[in-house]
């Protein structure tokens, strides 16, 4: 013979309050241990989703973002080319400049040798300013395209040009004895092919002055793009955490709360069940 045993109205509620408090404290752990209040999009559909969206947006910005520092690299490697080629222009106006004071052939010779060396040392310079496989210096060829948004609708591009000496308008003079020499085939000093010389390097050194002023200009903008993408990326990951992160503060004053209210729930379930007791020991 069995019989069912029945809990009396107190007993039972004292139970269901100390299910809904344990199953409380669990939720409130759980917040605590991941610092979430949510964790799942069957906690907030709508929150869990619009944080998910914020996150993802804010990774698509942070591969934009790498990119643009990558390109500005790109570009300082050939603006800090372009300032040695400037240098090395400099240099040669010196030599040649020298030379029209020049007064035997030995010694506008050696000129002659020190400007051509300066010539290849300016295309080393332009074929050495390679960053990550792009090279702004070696020719219109050589391009660069630089996407702001996460969609690839925004962009800047920039096109290289030909800083070599040939590019730069730059001519090597040809040896003493030539026609085209600063020391002619008449055995004398030829004036007017050094000066030649002089304007071709004016003009390079121009050349120059008005692409780095563009690349300045392009690295501005990146520059610009790139702290912008940097404040979104922050406003992104903010927006998300204040969708989804839980307030640690709260949280741990609610399971303060919960566990006072647990220890209420335990002491009263005590106090019926020892009241029930003592009414049964009267049969």
């Amino acid at each position: 013979m069995s019989s069912d045993i029945t809990l009396s109205s107190g007993i039972s509620q004292n139970l269901y309050s100390l299910q809904s408090t344990q199953k409380l404290m669990e939720q409130t752990e759980y917040r605590l241990a991941t610092g979430k209040k949510i964790n799942s999009a069957l906690d907030d559909p709508i929150n869990f989703f619009a944080a998910q969206d914020h996150t993802q947006q804010a990774s698509d910005l942070q591969v934009r973002k790498d990119s643009m520092g990558e390109a500005i690299q790109t570009i300082e490697a050939a603006d800090n080319a372009i300032e040695a080629i400037s240098d090395l222009i400099a240099s040669a106006k010196s030599l040649a400049q020298s030379a029209l004071s020049g007064e035997t052939e030995e010694e506008v010779s050696e000129y002659i040798a020190q400007f051509n060396e300066l010539l290849t040392q300016i295309d080393n310079l332009a074929g050495d300013a390679t960053y990550a496989g792009v090279n702004l210096l070696g020719g219109a060829t050589e391009s660069l395209e630089v996407f702001f948004d996460e969609e690839g609708d925004s962009s800047i591009s920039i096109t290289g040009f030909d800083a070599s000496s040939t590019g730069l308008g730059l001519t090597a003079v040809a040896a003493a004895g030539d026609a085209a020499s600063w020391w002619d085939d008449t055995g004398a000093l030829n004036k007017t092919n050094i000066n030649t010389s002089l304007d071709e390097l004016e003009a390079a050194t121009s050349t120059l002055r008005t692409e780095s002023k563009t690349l300045s200009n392009q690295l501005s903008i990146i520059t610009a793009r790139e702290d912008f993408t940097a404040k979104m990326i922050n406003t992104l990951e903010e927006g998300a955490a204040n969708l989804v992160n839980a307030d640690t503060n709260e949280e741990s004053a609610n399971l303060l709360t919960l566990q006072t209210q647990q220890e209420l729930a335990i002491n009263s379930l005590s106090i019926a069940s020892s009241a029930q007791q003592a009414v049964l020991n009267l049969f």
